[in-house]
């Protein structure tokens, strides 16, 4: 019988590998709490109108990659597995009224999201993001926030060439005249442009900025007017400021007149945070300001203002810079020697655990020592405690640390006091917990 796999664009996350996200998203927990940002979770699955409404009916990932169905309950809409994550956050913050609750909502979110694309490196059909909204400000200074807490999180893991490339495309009120200036400009040279271009010119002309090839971009070099160049005062000197905080901050960026992000809820400020460490595919996160998102989904006039980042992206770009260091698999592996032992080994594994906190792994197969030895060191434990006739005969233990080689006989009863002192002594020579002068 022909073996079930996974489907494709999905893949199983395994040790050791799963150790390494486990301490990224704690990284990103921590970094989120010092920065005052609450943590939101919403369904895996939403209704289909959210992000028809929120996203675009004309985006790419509304047209081409949502995984939509119709459910059995007549009286549903469609429904949609989630491919990305502010429509339904800010689907959450109207239904949950968290406006009147506090005027500014500052929001994080780590959750996995689908979307039908072509899978290749750093891209797959079911991926992982996380990722911050502000809802409430319309400031430029809530935009640095954002942009800042992006490029340091980047920073504070060690990752090198990172840049910031940022752009305004200006409010919604500027939106239609431009984009019918560039339909115009574009319309002479249509017939040059690729197929998925030729269609786009007339649905979302926009989206041909983002065209990954290069004769388009020529062309859009050559015929396509500027966003930039035609959004208000009042929209260029919310940019300045922005732009003024960023060299406050000495976040290196890069004005990119020709970046306008996928997604049709932008207003004003969209950026991107770079690293050449990913190759050509270099966007670790990008985000911006989308001042008219909540009322479009029904709630009141409300900025808002986020970013979301690809955890796989992450990873790679850790992994290419040498940043996934994992620590060892266990503290402790229990060798047992004879059968009667498993009943004590048991207990001193529970009690190392609860009590002491000690990551512990008991032998199970019943193999022989050298076996077990053998184990104990592909764990990469720091101490084995081996449970011989003998020993237990006199209540006592054999441990014995892996690195030094070095082995003590413990009384049974002594056992979790023992490691109570092996803690302290091991913490001390860390540097970090010993008398300072």
């Amino acid at each position: 019988m022909k073996n079930i796999t996974t489907i494709k664009g999905t893949y199983d996350l395994l040790p050791p590998e799963t150790e390494k996200w486990r301490k990224i998203e704690n990284f990103i927990h921590d970094f989120m709490y010092l920065h005052g940002y609450a943590e939101i979770r919403t369904p895996v699955f939403e209704k289909t109108e959210l992000f028809t409404r929120g996203v675009g009916e004309e985006t790419d990932i509304v047209t081409k990659e949502m995984y939509s169905w119709t459910d059995m309950d007549k009286e549903s809409t469609g429904l949609t597995l989630k491919p990305e994550l502010t429509a339904p956050v800010v689907r959450a913050y109207i239904q949950h009224n968290l406006g009147a609750k506090s005027p500014l909502q500052r929001l994080y979110y780590m959750d996995s999201l689908f979307r039908r694309e072509r899978p290749q490196k750093g891209r797959q059909r079911q991926f992982n993001q996380f990722g911050v909204e502000a809802i409430g400000s319309p400031h430029p200074e809530q935009d640095v926030e954002i942009i800042s807490m992006a490029y340091f999180f980047y920073q504070s893991l060690e990752l090198e060439k990172l840049k910031v490339r940022i752009n305004s495309i200006g409010s919604p009120d500027v939106r239609k005249p431009y984009l019918d200036l560039l339909t115009d400009a574009l319309i002479p040279a249509i017939h040059q442009f690729c197929s998925v271009c030729q269609t786009r010119i007339e649905k979302n002309p926009l989206r041909l900025f983002d065209c990954k090839n290069d004769a388009c971009q020529q062309l859009m070099d050559t015929f396509a007017p500027l966003i930039f160049d035609h959004i208000s005062d009042e929209d260029r000197s919310h940019f300045n400021t922005v732009v003024k905080l960023l060299t406050e901050l000495e976040i290196p960026f890069f004005h990119d007149k020709k970046m306008v992000r996928g997604l049709d809820y932008y207003t004003r400020t969209t950026f991107e945070v770079t690293s050449e460490a990913l190759g050509a595919q270099d966007a670790l996160c990008g985000g911006g300001r989308y001042d008219k998102l909540v009322e479009v989904l029904g709630g009141q006039s409300t900025p808002a203002v986020g970013f979301a980042a690809g955890i796989e992206r992450l990873m790679i770009a850790l992994h290419e810079n040498e940043k996934t260091e994992v620590r060892s698999d266990t503290d402790i592996y229990i060798i047992i020697l004879f059968e009667e032992a498993i009943p004590s080994a048991m207990v001193i594994a529970d009690k190392l655990r609860r009590i002491r906190g000690f990551s512990v792994m008991i032998e199970t197969l019943r193999r022989s020592l050298k076996a077990q030895m053998r184990e104990t060191n592909k764990r990469k434990a720091q101490f084995a405690i081996i449970m011989g006739e003998d020993e237990y005969d006199q209540n006592m233990v054999l441990v014995k640390e892996m690195k030094t080689g070095k082995q003590e006989r413990v009384p049974i009863p002594d056992i979790s006091l023992y490691f109570s002192v092996k803690d302290h002594h091991h913490q001390s020579d860390c540097g970090c917990c010993g008398d300072q002068e």
